[in-house]
């Protein structure tokens, strides 16, 4: 028995790979930047908008506040303090909408990558592959698959 359990442990295959690296290499990763991009701009836009309404407002309020009736100032202040409130609304659901959308077109780029190295590991008969980056030490005997998963994922 002793002398079977280091034949099968030596009869495993180990490999690895830098999942981020191949990740940021992937065409389809670039593409969802430049939509992620126009989307984050889009909002970017609005909420500038939205800002300068606001300041326009309040700069309209201090001009004028020294005329104003007691009344008026406090319809005033609650409008200020309304837009300043739709504002971080907007902001937050804004910075939600985008996480949302990223994590929508990013999934099937994650699948098709796990896919890929599934494949990889089952035709070539690795028994383990780990992801680099998080590795400590990675022993001469392991085997580097990324160059097998690009070409197989299409990458160069």
């Amino acid at each position: 028995m002793m002398l079977i359990l280091p034949l099968a442990a030596s009869a495993q295959k180990f490999g690895h790979i830098n999942t981020q690296e191949l990740f940021t290499q992937m065409p389809e990763v670039a593409k969802i930047k430049l939509k992620m991009d126009t989307i984050q701009g889009q909002y970017e836009n609005q909420l500038a908008s939205m800002n300068e309404e606001i300041q326009k407002k309040a700069q309209d309020y201090q001009a004028q506040e020294a005329t104003m009736a007691d009344a008026v100032k406090q319809i005033r202040q609650q409008e200020l303090q309304e837009m300043q409130q739709r504002i971080q609304l907007f902001y937050q659901t804004a910075e939600q909408d985008i996480q949302k959308k990223q994590q929508e077109l990013l999934a099937p780029v994650h699948e098709r990558m796990s896919k890929a190295i599934k494949t990889v590991g089952e035709r070539e008969g690795y028994t383990y592959i780990f992801d680099s980056a998080a590795m400590v030490h990675i022993g001469s005997d392991a085997h580097d698959v990324t160059p097998a998963v690009k070409k197989e994922l299409g990458i160069k």
